[in-house]
Formats: structure tokens, sequence, C-alpha cells
């Protein structure tokens, strides 16, 4: 069930990365990398096919490199990636033929050229998976380097981006300020996708606390030692790491059965172990 749906997620990314590449970066000739980028250049300036052939020509080639570098597993999901990418663009030609904008306000136009792309990327980054094309360079980056997404999509597409400048200066710069945007947005996406709350909780109570959280919760919990340096006091501390939801749930049993509890509440997005994510 977790590789359905760990499949099922990357199909929705591409989706969303078809969606805004088709409907607001091709109609504007917004070349923000990768090889939708490349792409948009053959097609709209050179005009040697149309977006889905050249894009699903290129992305086979850089399937080879995922299949060598990458490995199987990610490989696997980038083909279902790509396919869902290249299928849905020579679709949306099809069904959907666009002539002009949707709009006439280009940094609208941006702004959702940007925007759709950037979150089907970050789900299928987090499902270790991609659309292919230069999302492979950036994860071969990512594998053997320390740089992380975002910094390794604005290296791999910085060269792309700036062949918008062909379609004149407007547009190679609403360009520029789409990757920008996109290798910032990513990197938040990802982040909240994975963002768990950490909790310290200081009790007299500790144990019924500790109670709820691994009966109603069905998580885990540690429990500290401490002296308070204010009382000198020996007393107790409990660690729990959880998802948003349950992080809801916690706070509501506290307020409502031990309000004089001390609480620390952080957020993480690199939650490593049993229950969360692997290495």
């Amino acid at each position: 069930m977790k590789k359905i749906k760990e499949y099922l997620l990357c199909f929705v990314g591409a989706l969303f990365v078809g969606i805004g590449v088709y409907f607001f970066k091709v109609p504007n000739n917004f070349s923000t990398g990768g090889v939708s980028g490349v792409s948009i250049i053959l097609s709209g300036y050179f005009k040697l096919s149309s977006v889905g052939i050249i894009a699903t020509v290129i992305n086979t080639v850089m399937l080879v490199l995922g299949f060598i570098f990458v490995g199987k597993d990610c490989s696997i999901k980038t083909v279902l990636g790509t396919f869902t990418l290249s299928c849905s663009l020579i679709v949306f030609e099809n069904l959907f033929p666009l002539s002009k904008p949707l709009t006439d306000e280009p940094l609208l136009e941006l702004f959702f050229a940007v925007l759709f792309p950037a979150i089907g990327s970050a789900i299928l980054f987090n499902c270790n998976g991609s659309t292919g094309g230069t999302d492979i360079l950036a994860m071969i980056l990512r594998k053997y380097s320390s740089l992380n997404i975002g910094i390794a999509l604005l290296f791999t597409d910085f060269i792309i981006t700036l062949g918008s400048f062909l379609f004149g200066a407007k547009t190679g710069l609403l360009a520029v300020l789409g990757l920008l945007m996109k290798s910032l947005i990513v990197d938040s996406v990802i982040e909240n996708i994975n963002l768990s709350k950490c909790f310290l909780i200081i009790s007299a109570e500790y144990e019924d606390i500790n109670n709820f959280i691994k009966t109603k919760l069905k998580r885990g919990c540690t429990i500290v030692e401490v002296k308070g340096g204010f009382t000198n006091d020996d007393t107790k501390v409990l660690i729990s790491v959880m998802n948003r939801f349950q992080a809801v749930q916690l706070r509501r049993y506290l307020k409502e059965n031990h309000p004089t509890s001390f609480v620390i509440v952080t957020n993480s997005s690199e939650i490593i172990g049993k229950g969360f994510r692997g290495f």
C-alpha cells in the first residue's frame, strides 16, 4: 500500500507540472529551466515540433542517466512521472489548443506557471521521484553533493532559463524571476509536506500524559529526569514527536485535563526513524 500511495502521488505531482507547463509556461514562452524549458525554446522559437513530443524525446535520454546514477527505485518513479508529464502535454495540446495566454497579465501567468510545477516537483521529490530531465540532474547532484534540491535545481536550470531572452527582454526577465521563485517554493513545499511537531512537556501528571500519547495517539514518548533550575526540584520531561493532526489532539487534551503543564512545541521537517522517514 505504501508503494501504491507513492506511485499515485508521483502521478498527481507530474499532472500538476503538466498543467503549469501547458496552460501557463508554453503560451507565455516562460522557459524556467528543465526539459519543459528546452522544449518551449525548441518549439516556440525554432518551430521544431510540439512541446510534448520534444519533451518525450529528451526525457528518454535523461531516464537512461537516472537508471545509471540514481537507482532503480527512483528511476521507476521517474518513468511514471515522465510518462505522465509527456502524455498530459500531448493530451492538453489536442484537447485544449492555445494560441495565446489565458490572460493579459504576465505576472499572474508567471505566478501559476511557477506554482503548479513547483508543487508537483516537490511532491515528486518527496517520493524520491521526478518528471525526468534536469530533475534527474538535480537528484544526482543531491545524491553526490551537499546541495539541497532548491539550489540544485537553480544550478541546473539557470542556463536554460537564459534561453527565454530569445523571446524578448521582458519574457527573459520574467523567466529568471520565475526560476528564483521555483527554487524557493520547492524547498518550502517539501518542508511543509514533512512538517512534524516536537513536544517537550513538563508536568507532575506525566504518567497520564504519557499514557494518552501511547494509547490514543499511538506515538512513542521519551521520559527524561531533570532538575528545575528555579525550584531545584526533581521532575520529568516528556519528549514526543507527531504529525500536525495528532498535535492538535494533544494540545486539546492538555488544555482540558492538564492546564498547568509547561509545554514547548517546535516544528521539524526532518524526523528520521521508526514511524517517520528513513535515511
